[in-house]
């Protein structure tokens, strides 16, 4: 077998690869091939890396979106991350079948717990009994983090999501990765680097502000390829999804409730969606929100109401979802697709002083759908940053604080992802030495990892489309 390092470069597209000073454009040029990869729908972390990961549609393995309406316990569930939430048969399993000598570290790729990966480290806070949350890691075997910590201190944890994001996080993955096959020599190696992701957010993929950034895991990349390269490994370097400029929020929660769909319930003044008793809901991902109704005769009337809202671009039904490969029981009843310019912001209270208090607040858990808001500072709020140290310092002496530092603003959000884009060059990426399909389905990936490390040519599932949309997005691919 051929020891093979898969670096997920989150947001990696063509369009930010057209500097020559870039190490990842003198890296492919030399001597790898670039194929532009179609995205599943929806383009989000979970669905995306699930799909590269068995080969399947979310129709078949269940990863509809980051998250999704747990019909029986009536909860949202966002960002769980036990790996038996997957229902088909990952490429780990697969590659086992094969060669039961086969081994694989998983650094960071969603749904890392409980696994049968061999080597695994993922994100796990610690939440104190007195309010404080603390930056940790998971690992399998146990003592794995211990050792990664010992080495390169506490994953910083702060500064992989929320206000503080930075390339500090990404590096301490990329370490952990070199010392994990250093210790371990997995054949297989998935490495998760999510800088580009959040920065693109915050400030759109074409802006000069994520300049420094693109340089910033550029070099991060050198220091990976050279080091696995060195030691023998092939490389694939590959994206999840690209990263659109966007201008338009859509309040898909707050329409619902305006038309009497939503049902609210008000605790010490503030505002709660109850799922259970609405007869229609958003959980909103990005550019995707999957509409749970209760009663399946109000879904004629809100696919009318839907087709009038500005920036949706798709309305999918029964037959839709079939089509687009989401026909699974976690889906809700309709999924609505955004316009390349539009996303779908959680919100449902209509006056910000009723908001919930984990509305202001880094809180993935308890939010009705994503919020890329949690990436800001609340620019309204004065002396913030001494606001911060002191909420800090009243943590550390014990005392519950609330840190609402976080901004109501969706117009803050420059950049989303979710629907398929329009153009070539803001899709996808794969990079590797052998030669592929010029364009390569979303579910292709698998095959095309499992022939790098059983020294296959690579084979993939389906036939080659071409690239015609757009000429200048494919100069990369010769």
């Amino acid at each position: 077998m051929q020891k093979t390092v898969v670096i997920n470069v989150v947001g990696l597209t063509t369009t930010l690869l057209e500097d020559p000073e870039l190490f990842l454009y003198q890296w492919l040029k030399k001597k790898h091939h670039l194929s532009i990869i179609e995205p599943v729908l929806p383009a989000l972390t979970c669905s995306a890396q699930t799909t590269y990961l068995t080969g399947k549609w979310p129709s078949e393995h269940g990863i509809v979106g980051n998250g999704w309406y747990d019909r029986t316990d009536a909860e949202v569930k966002m960002w769980k991350q036990s790996n038996k939430l997957i229902q088909s048969p990952r490429i780990w399993d697969l590659a086992k079948k094969k060669d039961p000598t086969f081994t694989c570290a998983n650094m960071f790729w969603w749904y890392n717990m409980y696994s049968d990966a061999d080597y695994t480290v993922t994100p796990r806070p610690q939440y104190w009994a007195d309010g404080q949350k603390k930056p940790d890691s998971y690992s399998k075997p146990a003592n794995l983090r211990d050792r990664l910590q010992e080495a390169l201190g506490v994953f910083p944890l702060f500064d992989f999501w929320g206000p503080k994001t930075s390339i500090r996080s990404s590096e301490w993955i990329a370490k952990a990765s070199k010392l994990v096959y250093e210790w371990y020599n997995p054949t297989l190696t998935l490495i998760y680097l999510p800088h580009l992701d959040y920065c693109c957010q915050k400030f759109a993929p074409k802006s000069s502000e994520i300049d420094k950034d693109v340089k910033a895991i550029d070099k991060v990349c050198k220091d990976l390829i050279e080091y696995f390269e060195g030691n023998g490994a092939e490389v694939i370097v590959l994206s999840e999804y690209g990263i659109t400029k966007v201008n338009d929020p859509v309040d898909i929660n707050r329409f619902l409730r305006k038309q009497g769909y939503l049902q609210i319930r008000e605790e010490r003044g503030l505002e709660l969606l109850d799922a259970g008793q609405s007869r229609a809901f958003a959980l909103a991902d990005h550019q995707i929100a999957h509409i749970y109704v209760k009663d399946k005769n109000d879904i004629p009337e809100l696919k009318k109401l839907f087709k009038q809202i500005k920036g949706i671009a798709k309305v999918l039904d029964d037959e839709g979802k079939t089509e687009h490969h989401l026909n699974h029981e976690r889906s809700g009843e309709l999924v609505l697709v955004a316009e390349q310019d539009s996303w779908f912001t959680y919100y449902y209270w209509l006056d910000d002083k009723k908001a919930p208090d984990f509305a202001r607040t880094v809180e993935i858990h308890k939010k009705t759908g994503y919020d890329p808001a949690e990436l800001f500072l609340d620019p309204k709020k004065k002396f913030i940053l001494p606001r911060i140290v002191l909420k800090l310092i009243k943590k550390k002496l014990g005392f519950r604080t609330l840190m609402d530092v976080i901004p109501l603003d969706a117009k803050l959000v420059k950049g989303s992802h979710g629907c398929i884009p329009e153009n070539e060059q803001d899709k996808p990426v794969f990079i590797s030495s052998k030669k592929q399909a010029e364009k390569v389905e979303s579910i292709s990936v698998c095959q095309y990892i499992l022939d790098t490390v059983f020294a296959k040519e690579a084979t993939g599932v389906f036939e080659p489309t071409g690239c015609q949309e757009d000429k200048n997005s494919c100069e990369l691919l010769n």
